[in-house]
């Protein structure tokens, strides 16, 4: 994004000058989160959690790597390299609680942002990319943090394994050889942890590079703001630094406080008590179930019970999957000339009324028992989370009649934007 009124970095230093002209690091960091990036200056604290979900994804790379120094990925001592970590290695008990509730943590981050994204329609044009490329970062997350799941092998790993890679053999004439080229066999074992060991540790330095790709895609159009009209002016502004780190740096603290406090007091109640078992082929938990973050698309999974034209697996499969494909679309089936929830009423209440109940009850039937009432209630809050995307948002954003819109963000913001008026050369956003 480039504006006339944005300040462009001059070193002054030698050495600054020297680096700048060799190397222009100094003045990327500048003009990318430094005073050199003009930011609309009404931007609430839902904007903190890209820079939150940032934060998350340093830490667990630089507390993954530290634990793969210590971890043996062989199905004969891979428990046991884990309790090593936790009663043996120097402060290994931190690291390894770190890395498991900093998972749990970056999940619930990026809920967030895309809840908000779904809110004020991130979506939409000039954005598309922006959004694309964030469903793709969320795709690589669920992929990585199911593969450090089965790291452990304790019950729950390994029979999560079997499960979620048996749903691959659903697939028509195909599956079963996918099935097999996944784990390495027919079973769970040394060749399945090898293979998810090293793409667990590969893939969050793929996300990473998604993640510069999803920063720069922003940088061209800017951010959105809580109304979703476009900057007109240099009112509508204000330097990304000092304004926002101290902003972003307050909101960090904040969830900080809240992380430590999981961490050091609550360790292992996002966690499933059967992983402290060591796995087990001829013990068949009671209730298998994955981490919290996969429960809705879980009880997608086990909604489908009965086959029509294709078995009720595989329907399953597809819908799961879909689920989140479905996310690709938006910026094309929302078809509303207005981006920001608090100017359309009624996509508002589809969206505190329907989508997050629906999300929520998605979120408890995944981690219940797969039996009634659960699975019927599942049934109904997947229908309503396929109708929603498919049918009413098409449907509201042709039909709703939005509310006013302020000129400008500087008038929304003060009540008053003269600048705007004088200097308006530009079509009004929507």
């Amino acid at each position: 994004m480039s504006f006339p009124w944005a300040k462009h970095y001059e070193p002054k230093a030698p050495l600054m000058r020297w680096l700048d002209e060799k190397l222009p690091l100094p003045r990327l960091v500048y003009n990318s989160i430094g005073a050199g990036y003009p930011v609309p200056r009404n931007l609430n604290y839902a904007w903190n959690f890209g820079v939150l979900a940032g934060f998350c994804l340093v830490l667990q790379i630089v507390t993954g790597v530290i634990l793969a120094m210590h971890y043996a990925a062989n199905a004969g001592v891979a428990f046991d390299s884990v309790e090593h970590i936790m009663r043996d290695v120097n402060w290994g008990w931190l690291l390894r609680y770190a890395h498991a509730n900093g998972a749990s943590f970056f999940f619930v981050v990026i809920y967030i942002h895309i809840f908000r994204g779904f809110f004020y329609s991130s979506y939409k044009a000039p954005r598309e990319m922006v959004w694309l490329l964030g469903v793709v970062i969320f795709l690589l997350m669920m992929a990585t943090a199911f593969m450090g799941y089965v790291l452990p092998w304790g019950q729950m790993s390994f029979w999560g394994a079997k499960v979620i890679t048996g749903l691959f053999g659903a697939i028509p004439l195909v599956g079963e050889s996918i099935q097999v080229w996944l784990l390495g066999g027919y079973a769970p074992d040394n060749a399945a942890l090898n293979r998810f060991f090293s793409l667990h540790f590969l893939l969050p330095f793929v996300i990473a590079g998604v993640v510069i790709l999803h920063i720069w895609a922003l940088h061209i159009p800017g951010s959105s703001n809580p109304t979703g009209v476009e900057v007109k002016s240099e009112s509508d502004t204000i330097p990304f630094h000092p304004y926002y780190t101290a902003k972003d740096g307050f909101g960090l603290g904040v969830a900080l406080i809240l992380y430590f406090t999981f961490v050091f007091y609550l360790p292992n109640a996002l966690g499933h008590a059967d992983n402290y078992i060591p796995a087990n082929p001829l013990s068949t938990p009671a209730h298998i179930v994955p981490e919290w973050y996969f429960w809705p698309f879980y009880a997608i999974l086990r909604a489908f019970t009965a086959d029509f034209i294709l078995p009720a697996k595989l329907w399953g499969v597809l819908a799961m999957f879909a689920a989140i494909l479905v996310w690709f679309f938006l910026p094309w089936l929302d078809k509303s000339p207005v981006r920001s929830g608090h100017y359309r009423p009624l996509f508002r209440k589809f969206f505190w009324f329907g989508l997050i109940p629906a999300m929520l009850v998605l979120f408890y039937c995944g981690g219940a028992a797969a039996e009634e009432p659960y699975v019927m209630i599942s049934q109904i809050a997947t229908a309503y989370y396929f109708l929603h995307f498919l049918v009413i948002l098409p449907i509201i954003s042709s039909i709703e009649k939005p509310e006013p819109l302020p000129f400008s963000i500087t008038e929304a913001v003060l009540g008053t934007d003269t600048q705007a008026v004088l200097s308006d050369n530009t079509t009004p956003a929507n």
